[in-house]
């Protein structure tokens, strides 16, 4: 082969490469720069230190002055609310305090009572074996007095002393029914008392 042929080619690569050199060293001279005009942020304490520039007026330059016959506006704007401020409100009603049971008692209403309606034979017949049945309790609950119970029978001297009781509360509200029926109760628990001792 001819040197001719091989000589073209590296005689463009050498020229690639002189004009990415020229390229290279124009832009390094002018990159630089911008580099160096870059705003510096200062720190906000450094802040004081800064002063401003003042405008100096052209030279020949007179200032406007106010005219005195313009009329003097008052400044009656009301402040600004204030975010602390507190907004008023209407003061509460004093109410005298309640005693707690007081309180209680007088949001429950009354309950109404469930007595059934009797008539007065009927009356007669719940009193007769309501007093039958306290009176067979009461003899039973009577017959453990002074004796050593052991705790079966202490709970169940308990429960018909209750009974009782409870059988008394309802003849005084007039519960006849009521009554006879916690009578019942007590009279059969006394029996099963008495069976134990």
């Amino acid at each position: 082969m001819n040197s001719r042929t091989f000589s073209h080619p590296v005689r463009f690569a050498d020229a690639n490469r002189r004009w990415s050199v020229v390229f290279l060293g124009l832009a390094a001279v002018f990159l630089p720069g911008c580099a160096e005009k870059q705003v510096k942020v200062r720190p906000w304490a450094a802040s004081i230190n800064v002063r401003p520039n003042i405008p100096v007026p052209a030279p020949g330059y007179q200032p406007h002055y106010l005219d005195d016959s313009a009329p003097d506006l008052a400044w009656d704007f009301p402040p600004p609310p204030s975010s602390l401020s507190v907004t008023r409100q209407p003061a509460r009603p004093r109410v005298p305090a309640q005693q707690p049971s007081e309180a209680i008692e007088s949001r429950q209403p009354t309950a109404p009572s469930l007595a059934p309606e009797l008539s007065p034979q009927e009356i007669a017949a719940a009193q007769s074996q309501m007093n039958e049945s306290v009176a067979v309790a009461q003899k039973n609950l009577d017959a453990t007095r002074g004796r050593t119970l052991n705790a079966n029978q202490s709970d169940l001297a308990s429960k018909v002393a209750s009974f009782l009781q409870e059988s008394k509360d309802a003849a005084r509200d007039g519960d006849w029914t009521r009554a006879r029926n916690l009578a019942k109760k007590a009279q059969v628990l006394s029996e099963e008392l008495h069976a134990l001792l």
